[in-house]
């Protein structure tokens, strides 16, 4: 499969700030804010989301300059650890990593236009996104990445303007009480926050595009998780000291509740803005990073050879994505995805990283950022996360596990009709 490397730094940094920059960041803090019942603790979780996401961009640039080529996850375990992993895990960017989150994005989308042309279907505006995006991507890579780029810059901008704005009538004190944190509670917060920052492995999906990878790959993870959490606790530290805890917890539309208290309609109406943007610009790169992984996987003869692209866009990918992408929109709400997504995903990407560290151990010689405490610590919080808050996730947690599972079982079919694989 030959690919031209056209993606820079700063389109490669982009794409990692365009997917993590989505529905997540507006929404999460009044669910966190229901269990943790304290704007202190829903900081400090932001804080250690992010310091998590840095933990495993660092470590995914380690195997990205070991294995500079599209295909995320499912590459690296295939590599790594064993076929079958690789295999789970494109699975679950098929379905959770990408297909999914793109829906998401597009009902929110829709919910947020409603305000504005309530005589068009929540659905209809989403699926009108979805389409849009799909053909500026199959059109060209360059005009894509040149679209996300400037729509990428435009969203900081938007969203500086609101902490600007924000904290000018931000109150001066806060009456706190003093809020024991509970683990539980936190490690739920925790999982609900990887979803948010979910996105910061994007530019691995498209390493065989990205000029010298090597050196860019590891500058465009870091640099984009970094701004990204800066950009995330600055906000949502606005969302939580700017109106009582109790106007906001368990609410989804914490960014208009939070810029109406703040600043009123005019504000309110800047944050709607900042959604629409985020938003479209999340479901732009999610369909310009997805399908790289489905043609890997077709390549490697674990899905259909149309699959595979050569010098051009990945097409046939692009449309699958579409198709799944629509049927997740038309077919599940917005809340019963979202514990589902941030699980699934954290399993993932914690098994990369364990097959990171059994690189490191086969090749001693190998490059690997901070080792060991880098990757280590990683495991550390997301292991955590996820055995804490398995009993309190109910079925998110099943329907991931189940997820995996029946990726594996098609692997041993697939290998078992065809041993070359």
């Amino acid at each position: 499969m030959t690919t031209l490397r056209q993606l820079g730094l700063i389109s490669a940094t982009a794409l990692v700030m365009a997917n993590m920059i989505g529905t997540g960041v507006f929404t999460t803090s009044g669910f966190l804010m229901a269990d943790l019942e304290s704007p202190k603790w829903v900081i400090v979780a932001w804080l250690v989301g992010g310091l998590i996401a840095l933990l495993g961009a660092l470590s995914y640039g380690s195997l990205a300059r070991a294995i500079p080529e599209s295909g995320g996850e499912y590459l690296f375990l295939s590599r790594t650890l064993h076929p079958a992993a690789g295999y789970v895990a494109g699975w679950i960017s098929l379905l959770a990593g990408f297909s999914a989150p793109i829906a998401m994005a597009a009902f929110g989308f829709g919910e947020y236009v409603s305000g504005w042309l309530p005589q068009i279907p929540v659905k209809v505006t989403g699926s009108a996104l979805l389409l849009l995006f799909a053909v500026v991507h199959a059109l060209h890579v360059r005009r894509g990445a040149w679209f996300q780029n400037l729509a990428v810059a435009m969203k900081l901008v938007l969203l500086g303007a609101f902490a600007v704005m924000a904290a000018r009538h931000l109150p001066q004190t806060a009456n706190e009480g003093q809020v024991p944190l509970r683990a539980g509670a936190f490690a739920v917060s925790l999982v609900w926050i990887s979803f948010s920052y979910s996105g910061w492995n994007a530019a691995v999906y498209v390493a065989s595009e990205v000029i010298s990878p090597e050196r860019n790959l590891v500058r465009a993870l870091a640099l984009g998780t970094g701004v990204v959490t800066a950009v995330y606790v600055v906000t949502n530290a606005l969302f939580v000291l700017g109106v009582p805890p109790e106007a906001i917890a368990g609410k989804v539309a914490v960014a208009q509740i939070a810029a109406e208290a703040l600043g009123g309609a005019g504000l309110s109406r800047l944050v709607t803005v900042i959604v629409l943007f985020a938003l479209a610009t999340s479901v732009s790169a999610m369909m310009m990073a997805g399908p790289r992984v489905y043609a890997r996987m077709s390549a490697d003869g674990f899905l259909p050879a149309w699959l595979r692209h050569g010098a051009g866009p990945p097409r046939a990918g692009m449309a699958l994505q579409l198709v799944l992408a629509l049927v997740f929109l038309w077919t599940n709400t917005f809340e019963a995805l979202l514990s589902y997504i941030g699980f699934t995903l954290s399993a993932s990407t914690a098994l990369t990283v364990c097959g990171l560290i059994r690189l490191k151990r086969r090749s001693p010689d190998l490059a690997v950022i901070g080792w060991p405490i880098v990757p280590s610590l990683f495991l550390v919080f997301v292991s955590w996360s996820l055995i804490f808050s398995f009993g309190r996730l109910g079925w998110a947690g099943l329907w991931g596990i189940g997820t995996m599972a029946i990726g594996w079982l098609i692997w041993r079919i697939q290998t078992a009709r065809f041993p070359r694989l």
